[in-house]
């Protein structure tokens, strides 16, 4: 296998022969499917959230599906049914959309939470129960969700349970002029998606992820991102703060990040990189303090501002 440094330098130019300007969203997803974790888009529509994810499938040689989440979709219209076969006298399980390798779960938000929640399982444990049997998901999994934040009429938001699950949550943002009007000139003829080809195969993904726990983690960064995470959990402004999956998302995206810059250890510099997507949609800001304009970002830069960092490595 090649540098690890190379090998992502690749895929990311590769994604952005389809995503303009969005290398800080590009790596965070490549972070996530790294990890083996699972990621949430947060933007108003049209921004490349659904892109993002069949370039991400698309150039590491993964299938693929889209679920567009409605109040009327149903649990089973995502992990499967049971049906009936004449022929042979039983009953036959129907995988769904979910046993795939990226799941789009678009607008899932607009679901029930009863049908959110029938994702937890397979988020958690990457596995699916049906009718008191369990079927394992691939070996790659990963749900992209997406959500606009603006339209909130008929939407079921996310319980914090939920949202603890994702790995990260990122903001896609708008594109300057000069990105635009790049945008614009690659689709006078055509879309770029459709002549995207794979980079990296699945094989050299999952060497990828393995190779994520062998980064040096210094008993000093150890103890700096718990303290990240402890500052969450007693600070005025918040009545909710990060869990201990809190503390493990982090440790892993650093990992992760090194990796991806070719350094075999963390370094505190790289912590404070991956602290806010990783953390701001697992703590809870208090409705007084949301009133006098705190964010759960905002809140989170002053507590890295605030935690002193160890000294550097060398």
């Amino acid at each position: 296998m090649t540098n690890p440094q190379q090998t992502f330098n690749t895929l990311i130019q590769n994604l952005e022969a389809v995503i303009v300007g969005k290398r800080e969203a590009i790596e965070r997803a490549l972070i996530t499917l790294l990890c083996r974790g699972h990621l949430l888009i947060e933007d108003v529509p049209g921004l490349g959230k659904t892109m993002l994810a069949r370039a991400l499938a698309g150039s590491v040689a993964l299938d693929c599906k889209r679920i567009q989440f409605t109040p009327d979709l149903l649990p089973s219209d995502v992990t499967g049914v049971s049906i009936y076969n004449q022929q042979v006298g039983e009953f036959r399980f129907q995988p769904g959309p979910i046993f795939t390798n990226i799941l789009l779960a678009d607008e899932i938000n607009r679901a029930t939470p009863r049908t959110q929640s029938s994702l937890l399982e397979g988020m958690e444990e990457f596995q699916v129960t049906a009718d008191g049997k369990t079927y394992a998901l691939p070996k790659v999994f990963m749900v992209m969700a997406t959500q606009n934040p603006i339209e909130l009429q008929g939407t079921y938001p996310l319980p914090e349970a939920q949202l603890d699950r994702f790995f990260m949550r990122i903001h896609m943002g708008y594109p300057s002029i000069e990105e635009e009007v790049k945008v614009m000139e690659m689709q006078i003829k055509d879309h770029p998606i459709h002549s995207l080809s794979p980079v990296v195969s699945d094989s050299e993904l999952v060497s990828l992820q393995q190779r994520v726990a062998d980064i040096y983690l210094d008993t000093s960064v150890k103890r700096y991102i718990v303290s990240i995470v402890a500052q969450t959990r007693e600070h005025e402004h918040l009545s909710l703060g990060a869990s201990p999956r809190g503390s493990l998302a982090l440790m892993r995206a650093s990992q992760a990040m090194a990796l991806m810059r070719g350094m075999d250890f963390v370094d505190p510099q790289i912590v404070k990189t991956v602290a806010q997507p990783v953390l701001s949609h697992r703590i809870l800001v208090k409705p007084q303090s949301q009133l006098s304009g705190m964010t759960a970002d905002t809140i989170l830069s002053r507590i890295l501002d605030c935690v002193s960092a160890p000294v550097q490595m060398v």
